[in-house]
């Protein structure tokens, strides 16, 4: 897959994902933010106002911090096409 077929499919998997409506399971949310966050290469401090949702998101930070910006966008475009396809 080229990088602007790449961008393409990742930003209508962003795009599915703030349409939703529903909450998202807390486990799948966590792996978004990560993987989003890595994908836009934007994997500053977490900026809750809460200290344990911070903790939790930059301990999915560091799950992801070996992969590439790439790698982050094919996965994040399989667990947002996943999640749509089992939830029905």
């Amino acid at each position: 897959m080229s990088n602007k077929a790449l961008d393409i499919e990742f930003q209508e998997a962003v795009a599915r994902v703030n349409e939703h409506k529903e909450p998202f399971p807390a486990d799948t949310l966590l792996k978004l933010y990560a993987y989003y966050k890595k994908a836009t290469n934007d994997v500053g401090k977490p900026k809750s106002k809460k200290a344990i949702i911070n903790a939790f998101k930059t301990n999915a930070l560091f799950q992801v911090e070996d992969i590439t910006a790439d790698e982050a966008k094919k996965i994040y475009i399989e667990l947002v096409n996943n999640y749509f396809l089992y939830r029905q």
